[in-house]
């Protein structure tokens, strides 16, 4: 006897609430396979094809997880550490195989690192733990990155996208450390200062 139509919908929507959880991971395990790559000094076209699957990963797994309804503080702090994983090790690549470019690009890159470390301090000092905001200017941020990190190790260039996405990542840093100044509790998933200063007001009436 088969099952119902309804008791096989409930048994595909048991198994799909995995899928988010499993493209954050895939992100978590192509991220040393990048740093891997970079080891000799120079990347192959692997590099861009894993780079390219994680990125797409990084875009429809809130996607799927917002469709399902299992969009949680849990799984988007999981893809905030995943998106860390990625960048980092794209970061040691970058210094394997184009080390002479980040010297000469060093203003900007010291720029956008200096303010995301005074981010993270800011959320250390007031919530114990980073942001999971997903803003707007994150989500810009992450195209210029994928434009810059495609063009340098596609391309082997870096000039105005590196710059654009140096700007773009300082001021998103800012907008997110005016975010947690500005609500009392850790709240994941706020758009931009806007829906901040909208939740604020909210709990303080």
């Amino acid at each position: 006897m088969s099952p119902s139509p309804q008791v096989e919908q409930q048994q595909n929507h048991s198994w799909m609430k995995y899928i988010p959880s499993v493209l954050v991971l895939s992100r978590f395990l192509i991220s040393p396979f990048l740093l891997w790559d970079a080891l000799d000094g120079k990347t192959s076209i692997w590099f861009i094809v894993g780079y390219v699957a994680a990125f797409l990963s990084d875009i429809f797994d809130g996607v799927i997880a917002r469709r399902l309804g299992v969009s949680n503080a849990k799984l988007r702090q999981a893809d905030s550490f995943a998106d860390v994983s990625l960048y980092a090790c794209i970061a040691g690549s970058a210094w394997l195989a184009y080390r002479d470019v980040l010297i000469a690009y060093k203003v900007p890159l010291l720029m956008v690192v200096f303010a995301q470390l005074v981010w993270l301090v800011v959320n250390l000092v007031k919530y114990g733990k980073p942001a999971s905001y997903h803003t707007y200017s994150a989500k810009f941020w992450g195209i210029t990155l994928f434009v810059t990190v495609v063009a340098l190790f596609g391309f082997d260039y870096a000039g105005i996208a590196l710059w654009l996405s140096c700007i773009v990542g300082t001021i998103h840093s800012l907008e997110e450390i005016a975010m947690t100044l500005l609500l009392p509790t850790w709240t994941h998933d706020v758009l931009s200062i806007f829906h901040a200063l909208q939740i604020r007001r909210e709990l303080s009436n």
